[in-house]
């Protein structure tokens, strides 16, 4: 299996729904900033698709198939924190799975815990996760739930902005991660769907060559 792999059944339509609800904003005129710092002409905030029933179902049964099509012997389910919980949650339920979640870091106060649930030693697990960067944050869950006796099987994410960077993350993790829908795929459906006109969609693909120094 490749390390990062893209749902080509799903990617269009998952696209093309995100960008309908606006869970994914493009703007080439006033860029978004990001928590980073950097300039960026798109903002994808996926927790919005929780609040359509039927997309949520669609994206849920999208998840479903894609860990049953790559990771056939996942015994546990474990959501990302924050935007990874409830879908990692609704996972879990279609699938009849035990559910655990990670927290960015432990909690300041009772147990302390980082990871929220049953901890199983020895169990495979699949993580899910909202939205994929750098990788940075999945990778640290993905270790904590490595160092707490889980054999990680990979990562399922519904969207990931397709920077090298996160491809090298987690290549050298050795995490394989599975996407339902990417940037070069929600760029043909916002030019299809008339978000973007062919000038404006060569000025958000220049982002993606260097979105530390975009302008």
């Amino acid at each position: 299996m490749s390390i990062v792999k893209i749902q080509e059944e799903t990617a269009g339509i998952i696209s093309s729904l995100l960008l309908e609800i606006e869970a994914i904003k493009l703007n080439h005129v006033d860029p978004f900033t990001w928590s980073s710092g950097w300039k960026s002409p798109i903002y994808c905030d996926n927790r919005l698709a929780l609040s359509y029933p039927k997309i949520r179902t669609f994206i849920k049964k999208s998840l479903e198939k894609a860990i049953k099509a790559n990771f056939r012997q996942v015994e546990y389910i474990a959501g990302v924190a924050t935007a990874g919980v409830a879908q990692g949650a609704l996972v879990a339920e279609v699938l009849e799975l035990p559910y655990i979640y990670v927290r960015p870091k432990p909690k300041d106060h009772g147990m302390g815990n980082l990871i929220e649930g049953k901890i199983e030693k020895g169990k495979k697990v699949v993580l899910i996760e909202d939205l994929i960067s750098t990788g940075g944050s999945s990778l640290k869950a993905a270790q904590a739930l490595k160092e707490a006796g889980f054999i990680v099987l990979g990562m399922v994410a519904i969207f990931t902005y397709g920077f090298d960077v996160a491809e090298k993350n987690f290549a050298e993790a050795q995490i394989p991660l599975v996407c339902l829908s990417d940037f070069d795929h929600m760029l043909r459906e916002a030019v299809e769907k008339k978000y973007l006109d062919e000038n404006q969609l060569m000025y958000v693909k220049s982002w993606r060559v260097d979105p530390g120094n975009w302008k």
